[in-house]
């Protein structure tokens, strides 16, 4: 009994030497130790764990407001007059050209669209400028000129504005018959001096047109000549800028002596009417009239009724 006894008490302190000597080991070594107390720690959470009771809460990392986030969205209309004069209207059911102008000035263009919203205009040399709709002047007053927050080259004149959201469309068109639809935020600039778009080489530039639905609206185009043509809209590219290609065909020659130019263009939809002006008289064209001028792009189109043989003009009226 006494030798089993002893070979009991033996074992312990052999085991217990090595407990000791396992136990210096993770003591001089601070990385041991910090693996031996994470591993007690992970067992204990996996045996006298619970649920947590303050659910942990992930958010998305702050960011801070763009302008335009501060910036109320009311609707407006942006009026230009012929003189590069331009303000604002609360609302879009005005009538522009009812509007008060200066001396021999009038109305030119306008657009629809809200106070948080580019605003862009177009000039003569086919600039593109970005403004600050909710700063403009209000139409009470007459406004003030565009040119005044921009450096347009010399000589220049404006043409048009757009407004709209960034994916807004725009048909952009020469007096020479060439024009493309270009997207709003393609055409975006804060440059004071602009930014180059519609490559006019000497000709006209012509208002820009908003575009309802790409694939499914048409395009009315006029030449001074008395010549319409209406075709689909979708057969004119989507481009960032450049000329374009051929509205309708205006001989490169006629154009350039003065003979012959496009004086309008009208984006419209099924079921629209358009209205033709030619100085003071004016006519309405009905959808079941529009059939007679279409055709495909590029093509001369058909001559109008007498007494429009000299169009200045032309505007959709919306039906639908």
């Amino acid at each position: 009994m006494a030798k089993l006894e002893e070979m009991k008490i033996n074992g312990e302190q052999q085991e217990l030497a090595r407990e000791k000597a396992e136990l210096q080991k993770i003591l001089k070594s601070r990385d041991r130790l910090k693996k031996v107390v994470g591993k007690e720690l992970m067992a204990d959470a996996e045996d006298f764990g619970d649920d947590r009771r303050s659910p942990l809460v992930v958010r998305d990392a702050p960011q801070a407001l763009s302008e335009t986030a501060l910036i109320p969205s009311e609707p407006i209309t942006v009026v230009l007059s012929r003189n590069g004069w331009i303000r604002a209207a609360k609302g879009t059911e005005i009538d522009p050209r009812e509007l008060a102008y200066r001396g021999d000035d009038g109305y030119l263009h306008s657009g629809p669209g809200r106070t948080n919203q580019p605003l862009l205009c177009i000039d003569s040399t086919g600039r593109v400028y970005g403004l600050r709709s909710h700063e403009l002047p209000s139409a009470r007053s007459l406004g003030e000129p565009v040119a005044k927050q921009l450096k347009p080259p010399a000589g220049a004149t404006f043409c048009g504005v757009m407004i709209g959201e960034n994916s807004s469309r725009f048909l952009l068109t020469s007096d020479a018959g060439y024009g493309f639809v270009a997207t709003l935020e393609d055409l975006l600039t804060r440059n004071k001096s602009g930014k180059a778009v519609l490559s006019a080489r000497g000709a006209g530039v012509l208002s820009p047109q908003r575009v309802f639905e790409y694939e499914d609206d048409w395009v009315a185009a006029i030449t001074d000549t008395g010549r319409l043509l209406i075709f689909a809209l979708a057969e004119l590219p989507l481009l960032p800028k450049g000329k374009g290609v051929k509205l309708v065909n205006i001989p490169g020659a006629r154009h350039k002596a003065g003979e012959e130019k496009l004086v309008g263009v009208a984006v419209f939809r099924e079921g629209d009417a358009l209205r033709l002006y030619a100085g003071k008289q004016s006519m309405r064209l009905k959808p079941s009239d529009i059939d007679t001028f279409a055709g495909s792009r590029a093509q001369r189109g058909r001559a109008l009724p007498r007494g429009y043989q000299r169009p200045t003009a032309i505007e959709t009226t919306v039906t639908s």
